[in-house]
């Protein structure tokens, strides 16, 4: 196996300036995950490795965005098969460090706060998450900066290699406070969003799919098909309707919908005038999230006429 596997902060840093002193990178690619890799963090990587001279996993369970102990506890860890995986796409070093590493003091005292945008949809529903997840996510950027003095492909110094990180489309929320975090702090990074990737039946892959029994999965294929039904409406500058798309969901017995609306991609404030009766305008981002079962889903889809 190709890939390397660092647990520490230090193995990290150092590992990773061999990496590009020894290929004379002018780039370094980042791809944060909690492990459990399906082929949507496949893309991810992919992604990355087309983009960038150097390209670094970090695999980490962060207790910070679980509210619930027992939904921590139960997170699949699968080291093995998550480095065959990255190995597999080109992925040069794995970092997946303990708890104590990232947080060696304990639960931080001091968290981004992700404030209003973080407080709708998702951060109704998960009271905190995103508090937890935007800690980590800062703090796994931190991590993966690019070692200094390798600037310009010449390996004489001067400046950073270019430094990128990549998140998935189907966290979409996720993915706008992120953006929003790196511009309001000034995080010398570029976010790139990775379209979601769908099994061939059009569930969005999630590591939660694999608690889903077979006549749950196939009840959970009515979010993505209320997804693409508003995708086609859109399309066709129509109506979206999305109260019949709504009654759609609410008729599967085994579906009990969270939220489901559609907003503007970047303040994810709800479309209103556009969801009714006018013919649909300009882009937006349906949202969608569901228990199936007992497991949460989410999904989007974007809008464009």
């Amino acid at each position: 196996m190709a890939v390397k596997l660092v647990t520490t902060v230090q193995e990290l840093h150092s590992e990773g300036a061999r990496l590009l002193a020894g290929k004379r990178g002018t780039s370094q690619g980042l791809v944060p995950t909690m492990g459990a890799l399906h082929e949507g963090h496949a893309a991810l990587a992919r992604a990355a490795v087309e983009q960038n001279d150097v390209v670094v996993a970090t695999i980490f369970v962060n207790p910070l965005q679980f509210g619930d102990a027992v939904d921590l506890d139960r997170y699949p860890r699968t080291l093995e098969a998550d480095l065959a995986l990255l190995d597999g796409e080109g992925v040069d070093l794995v970092f997946a460090p303990s708890v104590d590493e990232v947080y060696p003091g304990g639960e931080p005292l001091v968290r981004v706060t992700s404030g209003r945008l973080g407080e709708k949809w998702e951060g109704a529903s998960r009271p905190g998450h995103f508090d937890g997840a935007l800690t980590v996510v800062a703090k796994l950027l931190h991590y993966g900066l690019p070692a200094a003095g390798l600037a310009a492909g010449d390996g004489t110094g001067g400046g950073l290699p270019a430094y990128r990180a990549y998140f998935g489309q189907k966290d979409a929320q996720q993915l706008a406070l992120v953006r929003r975090m790196v511009a309001d702090l000034n995080f010398p990074v570029e976010i790139v969003g990775v379209p979601t990737v769908r099994a061939a039946d059009g569930l969005a892959l999630s590591s939660r799919n694999r608690f889903l029994s077979p006549e749950e999965r196939e009840a959970a294929l009515v979010l993505s098909r209320a997804l693409r039904l508003l995708e086609e409406r859109a399309h066709a500058r129509e109506p979206l309707d999305l109260e019949s798309a709504q009654a759609l969901v609410e008729s599967q017995p085994l579906v009990a919908l969270d939220y489901f609306d559609v907003v503007d991609p970047a303040t994810l404030e709800p479309l209103a005038e556009n969801c009714r009766e006018t013919p649909f305008r300009g882009e937006g981002l349906a949202l969608i999230a569901a228990k199936v079962g007992p497991v949460r889903l989410i999904d989007n889809t974007p809008l464009s006429s």
